[in-house]
Formats: C-alpha cells, sequence, structure tokens
C-alpha cells in the first residue's frame, strides 16, 4: 500500500501541482487562509487515486468543515487524511516550499504518512512499525544531537501563546530558529535531523496526521503543549512539541512548560 500511495501523490504532485506553479492566482477562505486552483485539482485527483487503493472516506483541507466531519463519522474508523498543498500561500507567492501530504488513519491514529516535497524531489514515507524514510534513506539523517543551547528550532511564533511567543522571541533556550510556512514539511525536518527542536502553537488534522508519524517512527518523540499524549489534544487543531531525541525532547518540553 505504501508504494501505492506515493506513487499516487507523486503522479498528482507533477501532473496537477507543478503544473499550475507560478501560474495561478489565489482566492481566500472564510478563514482567511488562502486556496487555489491547484489545491482543488490536486485533492479531486488524491481523493480518486487515494479511494482506488482503499475505498474509506477521504477528509481534506479544502472541503468545508461540514464535509470534513460527515465524511470522518463515516469511515468507521478509518479514513484517508489529505492536505493536496500544504503551504499553499508559499505556493501562491512562489516560494519553492510547499508540499503534498496524505494519511491513512485508524480509530484517530495514523497508520501510514507520505510527505512529498515536488520542489526539492523529497519523499518523506513511514508505515507504523516499519520505520520512516526520506527516498530511500532511513530516517533520521543526522546522528551527532546537540544540547539544548545549540539546537536549531523549528518555531512557528505566531500560532503560540502570546506570553510563550514573547519570551521564546527574547531569550530562547536555542541556537537558532527557522519557519518556512509548510508545518508538514517542518515535522519532515525535525525526522530528518534538520531540526533538532519543533514547537506549534495549533496545527489541524491534516498538518499533523501524516507528519507525526513519520517522526515518531525516525525515532523522535511529541507531546502538545497541554498533553504529554500527543493523542490526548482535541482532534481538529492540536499543538505540537516536538524533537528527534528523547533526551533533547525532556529538556526541549521542560523549557516550554515553565514558561507558562
Amino acid at each position: 500500500m505504501l508504494q501505492a500511495v506515493t506513487a499516487a501523490v507523486r503522479e498528482v504532485a507533477v501532473k496537477e501541482v507543478m503544473p499550475r506553479f507560478l501560474k495561478v492566482a489565489h482566492e481566500r477562505k472564510a478563514d482567511g487562509s488562502l486556496f487555489t486552483s491547484a489545491d482543488l485539482a490536486a485533492q479531486d485527483a488524491l481523493t480518486r487515486k487515494l479511494s482506488a487503493i482503499d475505498p474509506c472516506p477521504v477528509v481534506a483541507e479544502e472541503m468545508s468543515r461540514e464535509q470534513q466531519m460527515e465524511q470522518w463519522l463515516a469511515g468507521d474508523g478509518e479514513v484517508w487524511c489529505v492536505d493536496p498543498i500544504d503551504g499553499t500561500s508559499n505556493f501562491a507567492n512562489g516560494l519553492p516550499y510547499f508540499a503534498v501530504s496524505v494519511a491513512l488513519m485508524r480509530k484517530g491514529r495514523t497508520v501510514l504518512g507520505v510527505i512529498f516535497d515536488p520542489v526539492a524531489d523529497e519523499m518523506f514515507c513511514a508505515e507504523q512499525g516499519k520505520g520512516a524514510f526520506l527516498n530511500d534513506e532511513r530516517l533520521p539523517i543526522k546522528q551527532h544531537v546537540p544540547p539544548l543551547a545549540g539546537a536549531m528550532a523549528g518555531v512557528d511564533l505566531k500560532r503560540l501563546p502570546r506570553d510563550l511567543a514573547q519570551r521564546i522571541a527574547i531569550r530562547p533556550p536555542y541556537f537558532s530558529q527557522r519557519n518556512f510556512g509548510a508545518s508538514t514539511l517542518e515535522w519532515c525536518y525535525t525526522a530528518a535531523g534538520r531540526f533538532d527542536v519543533y514547537v506549534h502553537g495549533g496545527q489541524k488534522l491534516w498538518d499533523y496526521a501524516a507528519g507525526s508519524l513519520i517522526l515518531q517512527e525516525a525515532g523522535g518523540s511529541l507531546c502538545s503543549l497541554e498533553h504529554d499524549d500527543f493523542w490526548a489534544s482535541a482532534l481538529w487543531q492540536r499543538s505540537v512539541i516536538a524533537a528527534g531525541s528523547p533526551e533533547l525532547f525532556e529538556a526541549w518540553k521542560r523549557w516550554l512548560r515553565q514558561q507558562s
């Protein structure tokens, strides 16, 4: 199944997403976020292809809230979760950092995850209990783990609680930080060791579904700002604390929780 899903994701990215890069106008949804015709075309194509692989319902970002809930409830414990283009603002503005993301979820947990960066030609994937990979290389790639003071952090400041964001901005505990605007790839960068630690104040289901499994299968650790059990947080939007190594994760989680 993983091979079939990665092939489907790659084909949709090549045929529906990349030919529209730098060539489509964008619109705004009711929540203010952007979407383009490429999002809709990719979502439709993925829905058809995934349904042929496993005919369970598809929950996708560009559906209405009502459609998403209907599909989730119709799944009887099994659904595909799709983000046709994560990083649409980047895509719409010509920034080459976005991804196509697909997850298969059973009883609220991810069992298969695929995230493809078509610009870099990087396919991140994982199956539960079988490890995580970047193309054909097992993750993580980077073996050296720095202390927190020397870490590279992935940080989305605008979605964090105000007091925590201010403390991070004024006196961060790490060496340097980045935020590139595509949550799915930020999970993958943490799994690969490009980011040592990661924090995000609130991700939608399709933002974390595939990436959380890829990180876990790469040996990483995760929780939310509120719960040690990441999966205990609200389904449709969760905060994230993550790191590629258990030791660094504990130091990072402890620092973040102390700021609350």
